[in-house]
């Protein structure tokens, strides 16, 4: 259900931006990201729904993970960027 939702959200967003265009009225970019955020948000949130708690477990943690990583790199590489003349 949820994931009809968002094809039919996709689906109104196209016809959204084809009325603007046909209109000629402005669109501003961040407009676009914002409804492009929501909808990603919303095929993510259904793809974490069908999927059994195993499975969504393991994929929370390997995302955590990552942004741990991301995290350490970061902050290493800020370490020996500012040691450096």
């Amino acid at each position: 259900m949820l994931t009809a939702v968002a094809v039919l959200a996709s689906l109104a967003l196209i016809g959204w931006l084809i009325y603007r265009a046909v209109k000629q009225k402005p669109i501003r970019a961040h407009n676009i990201v914002r409804a492009i955020a929501y909808l990603t948000a919303l095929y993510t949130f259904a793809f974490f729904l069908s999927m059994d708690i195993p499975r969504l477990i393991q994929v929370m943690v390997s995302i955590v993970l990552g942004a741990l990583l991301i995290i350490i790199g970061a902050s290493i590489q800020r370490r020996r960027q500012s040691g450096k003349p």
